[in-house]
C-alpha cells in the first residue's frame, strides 16, 4: 500500500469494527478527500457515518468534541495543517482539557487528521509544519508517521485511544518515500519494505520510536519526510548515522533517544518546521538533560528557516540531503 491506502484502510477497519466511529470533514464524503484518503468510505458506510462538513475548521473539531463526549469516536480531517489554526482553541481549551476539568467523567476520543509539510510546491498556505504548537499542550497526543505500515497501525491506535490525538500526515510521503532530491524521478512505496502493510487490524503503540537505521557515529532524531532525507545524507556522506524515527512527538520516547545518544555521543535534530521554538528545541533540551556527559560535541539542529514557506525557493527552504550532509560532516570533524 501507499500511505493514502494505508490510512484509508485504517479508517475502513475501525468503521467496520466500531459503530461509534464516524469520519467527517471538508470534501471527505462524496469526493473522498482532496488526497483521496477517504475515497469509497461514504459509499460503503453511508452518509451518517462518513459525511461532508461546512468549510469551518472550528466547527469540525467542535462538533467532533461534542460527539466524543457523548460516546462516539470521531476521526475528522482538516484539509491542510495550514488551516488548523481556527480550530486551535477547540483543540486546546476543550478537547485537551475535557478529562482533567471533568475529573475523568468525560473524555474526548477524537482523532484529528491533517496533511502536513512541504515538497509539493504548495507555497506558504499549503506547506506548514505546526506540530510544535500541539506538543506544548498537556492532554494531547501528537503523531507523525513516516511510512504506510506505521501510518495504518498508529491511526488505528489513535482512533482507539480515549484521549484526543492530532495525527499529521506528511503529504510528500503519500505516494512514496522522498529523499529530498527533487530533481530525480519520484519513487513509490511498491518497492519499499515499509510499503508492505499487513492486512486486517493491528496497532503500532503510541509513544514508541523506532530505530530506522542503526549506526555508531552519531544519532539523528527526526520524523516524517525527514527520515528519508536523513537516510540519503547518511548514505551520501558515508557517516554511520543512527536514524531514530520518533513517530510520536507527544508522548516522547525518551528511553529510545537516550539509549541511542549515549551510544553514539553525537546528536543531530532534523525537522522541516522553522527553527525558532520548533520541536527540535525540545529535543535538544531533553538530550542535554539526559545525555550531557556522553556528548562529544554540541547538539546540532538542521531545520527549515525562520520565514514563511516560500514557493519559488522551496528547495532552498526544504532541509535537503546536501545541507544535512554538510552538517553531518562538520559534526564528525569536531573533536
Amino acid at each position: 500500500m501507499n500511505m493514502v491506502e494505508a490510512i484509508r484502510d485504517a479508517m475502513d477497519i475501525k468503521l467496520a469494527d466500531d459503530k461509534n466511529v464516524v469520519v467527517f470533514g471538508e470534501d471527505v464524503g462524496f469526493f473522498g478527500g482532496v488526497f483521496r484518503c477517504t475515497q469509497g468510505l461514504q459509499e460503503k458506510y453511508g452518509t451518517s457515518r462518513v459525511f461532508d462538513s461546512p468549510i469551518n475548521e472550528s466547527g469540525i473539531v467542535g462538533a467532533g468534541i461534542g460527539m466524543a463526549a457523548y460516546g462516539l469516536r470521531p476521526c475528522v480531517e482538516i484539509q491542510f495543517a495550514d488551516y488548523i489554526y481556527p480550530a486551535y482553541d477547540q483543540i486546546v481549551s476543550e478537547a485537551a482539557r475535557l478529562r482533567y476539568r471533568s475529573a475523568g467523567d468525560f473524555t474526548a476520543p477524537i482523532t484529528i487528521r491533517s496533511p502536513v509539510g512541504g515538497g509539493i510546491f504548495g507555497g506558504q498556505t499549503h506547506s506548514q509544519s505546526p506540530e510544535a504548537l500541539f506538543t506544548h499542550v498537556s492532554g494531547l497526543k501528537t503523531i507523525i508517521p513516516s511510512n504506510p505500515r506505521d501510518a495504518k497501525g498508529l491511526l488505528i491506535s489513535a482512533i482507539e485511544d480515549d484521549d484526543p490525538v492530532v495525527f499529521f500526515e506528511p503529504k510528500r510521503l503519500y505516494n512514496g518515500p522522498f529523499d529530498g532530491h527533487h530533481e530525480r524521478p519520484a519513487s513509490n512505496w511498491t518497492k519499499h519494505p515499509l510499503g508492505d502493510v499487513p492486512d486486517g487490524h493491528y496497532t503500532v503503540p503510541i509513544g514508541k520510536a523506532s530505530v530506522f537505521r542503526p549506526g555508531r557515529d552519531l544519532t539523528i532524531l527526526t520524523y516524517g519526510t525527514m527520515v528519508y532525507v536523513a537516510e540519503a545524507a547518511v548514505n551520501e556522506t558515508g557517516v554511520d548515522g543512527e536514524i531514530i524515527d520518533l513517530r510520536t512527538l507527544l508522548p516522547l520516547d525518551i528511553e529510545a533517544i537516550t539509549a541511542s545518544v549515549q551510544k553514539t555521543g553525537r546528536c543531530m535534530v532534523l525537522h522541516e518546521a522553522t527553527l525558532t521554538s520548533g520541536f527540535g528545541a525540545e529535543l535538544c533540551a531533553r538530550v542535554q538533560e539526559t545525555c550531557f556527559y556522553h556528548l562529544e560535541v554540541p547538539v546540532e539542529r538542521v531545520t527549515g528557516w525562520d520565514t514563511p514557506y516560500p514557493h519559488a525557493q522551496e528547495w532552498d527552504y526544504f532541509p535537503g540531503p546536501t545541507r544535512v550532509g554538510n552538517a553531518l560532516k562538520a559534526m564528525m570533524e569536531t573533536v
